[in-house]
């Protein structure tokens, strides 16, 4: 699944395939206004990442939003080169001057903009300027997210704070199994009941994690792999004990942990 190292990824490769090239062929699938080629004959500027969010920009002042959610992805091809998903899955079309096709796949979440105005409607633009400081930026400010912590409910698991997005951009599900194992922290863990150090560790290995991980094909948090994520009755890497699953959160995820490593929060 996506998370926010996978959509940096992303954003690298089609930058450097398609950054100051023109458009020759631009397709908008499924658009209820019937907005087909607003950008052809326009060149792409940049391709940024957001969190889990990527970013597109035309030098006509129009924007590309794009979310992956669970099942979307970008392909690039060359002229000819056949497409690893069926046709009828293309959300956007974006073919440039020396025959390359990018291609958004499946993507739940398609928005055009034009000068900070919405072409097609959506909660992205709203989604967008409530994201949380960037845990794959090599800058980012980690004195922010303590101070987003500080202010929230502090009965919320912290399962579901590490995926809250306002809080801090990037980790997805994996992750956050990953961080919470790596602390040894219960994932079902009220965010009040969790020191301000620990708090502070949760974050910095998250951002360490998501650097680190940007452009490897292989994710890797713990000894060249993962340590609990899809790792159900096998043994912790740690203590040996049987990894344990459940699904948690709404909407329902699901989480891995070592009941040993982990113990549940006292009641």
């Amino acid at each position: 699944m996506p998370e926010g190292d996978n959509i940096h990824a992303a954003a690298a490769r089609l930058r450097a395939a398609l950054k100051g090239h023109e458009i020759v062929r631009f397709e908008l699938r499924r658009d209820p206004r019937g907005v087909r080629s607003p950008a052809t004959g326009r060149r792409v500027v940049d391709v940024e990442a957001r969190g889990k969010h990527l970013l597109m920009s035309f030098d006509d002042g129009r924007t590309l939003h794009t979310h992956m959610q669970m099942q979307g992805a970008w392909h690039l091809y060359g002229m000819g080169q056949r497409w690893r998903r069926p046709r009828h899955r293309a959300r956007v079309i974006v073919e440039i001057d020396d025959g390359t096709t990018a291609v958004c796949f499946d993507a739940p979440l398609v928005e055009l903009r034009d000068d900070g105005q919405r072409l097609l409607p959506s909660h992205a633009e709203r989604t967008l300027a409530r994201l949380g400081p960037d845990l794959a930026d090599p800058a980012v400010d980690l004195d922010s997210i303590a101070a987003r912590l500080e202010v929230l409910d502090p009965t919320r698991e912290v399962a579901a704070v590490l995926l809250d997005q306002r809080v801090a951009a990037g980790i997805g599900n994996v992750y956050k199994s990953e961080l919470c194992w790596a602390v040894r922290v219960h994932p079902a863990t009220q965010l009040g009941a969790i020191d301000t150090s620990t708090r502070c560790e949760l974050y910095s290995l998250a951002h360490r994690l998501l650097v680190s991980n940007t452009g490897r094909a292989r994710r890797a948090t713990f000894n060249g792999g993962l340590a609990v994520y899809g790792r159900a009755r096998r043994p912790c890497p740690r203590c040996r004990t049987p990894i344990a699953r459940v699904r948690q959160g709404e909407p329902p995820r699901v989480t891995y942990w070592c009941p040993s490593c982990q113990p549940p929060p006292s009641t």
